[in-house]
């Protein structure tokens, strides 16, 4: 057979397969819960040109009137038969968001009680909402710090908001924020960004920016949660999976779930436009990062706390360090990992690879970082401890900690990092005082019962959903703003991978999840 026709070949069997694939999806699309208002209404956000045209007042505006058009559009619409007891967008639900004392996910501005000292950004995650990030930024307004949560476009209104947006809007809403942020304490305050998932690959795509563009205000701080710096290789090929919403009969292509919207400050359902965007803005900071890497231009690249967890459905946790910290100067960048529990055992349910995956990820060889680790303080122990090696060294130096990994929990999940336990909504232990503050409290769910009944998948009653360390997180985040961070003083230099390429190591390192589970890769 000649070469000519062995191609030929191949590119008709790649052809049938792509043809079933796609029957297979116009088929699910078909077979998938009706359409809802809230997946066909898109709201009018600023594009990215006019966001950068645009001050704070103008966004608010603009936000307003989102808001305004959603109750228009979608709430006053809705035929009785669509009006369930607990959701988002029927007046008078207990989760109906503005019927709170403040709705959360509208943009926010917290200022301190004297002058302020500094400003941070907080940019929450895909799907997500500025409620996520609320409990860090009241610790910043304690600290003297002008707090602005954005709302990133295409959140915090209709799932179908994420249908039509683009990640170049939401680094120009990024770029908003900052100004505002500028503006409100002066040129020469503190600067921190904290962005949770995708707002923490929106925080540093925004470092690299002004890194090449000096007319943007640069950041003295960064504080990464979970952050999406590479994700599943599913996401890569999503957009393929929504070719047959082309066709207005399969018109639930477009999506990769859909929920009952029960979360005030979160969408359950998710579109697979969400999942490209989030693709090409990783792409884009991978890209960009390996390039200044090259050029010798990250020596101005402002420290990084992150904390992560070993175990991450949604994010590549070893690309955060290979296509992210394997690049940092020597700054006095940190990451911190949270391993998982060693003393419950779950025997052959729990995979053997979640046990050595704190160990694949711990450095061989001297960093420019500091690499921390919280893990049992032995493996029959719940008392936990700090081991950490500093930069230029391997030798671990070990803190006891007076936390405790709670029973039953086997790791902490890419939801659970940014929310405390005692949060009204999310917490496991919630505070009885504010338990009702939000009409349902989705942590403390314990459900037990038949496969099947339920509307959602029971991997969102078993993922956890409030981080047990979040004490020990926001102690780290208060050192970094009475102690700014500092290079080592060893004139170490950034130890980048070897051999394979880093965006395809990073590629490599992630998840690849099948259709079925996609909406897990909606997290934040």
């Amino acid at each position: 057979m000649t070469l000519k026709r062995f191609l030929v070949r191949l590119l008709l069997v790649l052809l049938l397969v792509a043809a079933v694939a796609l029957a297979v999806r116009s088929w699910r699309a078909l077979q998938g819960p009706d359409l809802q208002p809230w997946h066909t209404f898109v709201p009018a956000e600023l594009r990215a040109d006019e966001l950068d045209a645009a001050d704070w007042p103008r966004w608010l505006a603009q936000e307003q009137a989102v808001f305004d058009s959603l109750r228009a559009r979608v709430t006053r619409t809705l035929e009785p038969a669509a009006r369930m007891p607990y959701d988002r967008y029927v007046e008078g639900s207990p989760v109906y968001p503005p019927g709170f004392a403040r709705d959360w996910n509208r943009s926010y501005v917290m200022v301190p009680a004297g002058a302020p000292v500094g400003a941070v950004v907080l940019l929450h995650g895909l799907t997500d909402s500025p409620y996520s990030l609320r409990h860090i930024a009241r610790r910043y307004a304690e600290r003297g710090f002008v707090a602005i949560g954005l709302r990133v476009p295409g959140h915090g209104t209709v799932p179908a908001g994420l249908t039509d947006v683009r990640w170049e809007d939401w680094m120009a809403a990024t770029r908003l924020a900052v100004r505002e942020a500028r503006r409100r304490v002066g040129a020469t305050a503190p600067l921190h960004l904290v962005g949770f998932s995708n707002g923490g690959a929106l925080a540093v795509k925004y470092s690299l920016d002004a890194i090449e563009d000096p007319a943007l205000p640069r950041a003295d701080r960064l504080v990464l949660l979970t952050p999406m710096i590479g994700i599943t290789r599913f996401a890569r090929f999503a957009g393929l999976a929504g070719l047959p919403a082309l066709l207005p009969p399969f018109a639930g292509a477009a999506w990769l779930s859909n929920l009952p919207e029960f979360n005030p400050f979160k969408y359950n359902s998710f579109p697979v436009n969400g999942a490209r965007q989030s693709y090409r803005l990783t792409d884009a900071l991978q890209s960009q990062i390996e390039r200044l890497a090259r050029a010798g231009r990250l020596g101005t690249m402002p420290p990084v706390l992150t904390f992560q967890s070993v175990i991450d459905f949604t994010v590549s946790t070893p690309a955060i360090l290979n296509a992210l910290y394997a690049f940092l100067p020597d700054n006095g960048s940190e990451i911190v990992l949270f391993d998982v529990n060693r003393t419950v055992k779950f025997g052959p349910l729990l995979r053997p690879s979640a046990y050595v995956a704190l160990d694949q990820l711990t450095p061989t060889a001297p960093q420019a970082y500091r690499f921390t680790a919280i893990a049992n303080a032995g493996d029959d122990s719940d008392a936990t401890l700090e081991r950490s090696i500093a930069p230029g060294q391997l030798a671990a130096v070990d803190r006891p900690l007076e936390l405790r990994y709670p029973a039953g929990i086997f790791s902490l999940s890419h939801l659970s990092i940014p929310i405390p336990p005692d949060d009204p909504l999310y917490g496991t232990n919630p505070d009885p005082k504010t338990r009702a503050e939000f009409g349902i409290n989705l942590g403390a769910l314990d459900a037990r019962g038949e496969r099947g009944a339920l509307v959602v998948d029971q991997d969102f009653l078993t993922r956890l959903p409030s981080n047990p360390f979040f004490d020990y997180l926001l102690g780290r985040i208060e050192e970094g703003i009475e102690r700014p961070a500092a290079p080592s003083g060893r004139n170490l230099a950034a130890v980048p991978p070897s051999g394979l390429p880093v965006r395809l190591e990073a590629l490599l390192s992630t998840f690849a999840p099948d259709e079925a589970s996609a909406q897990r890769f909606s997290g934040p």
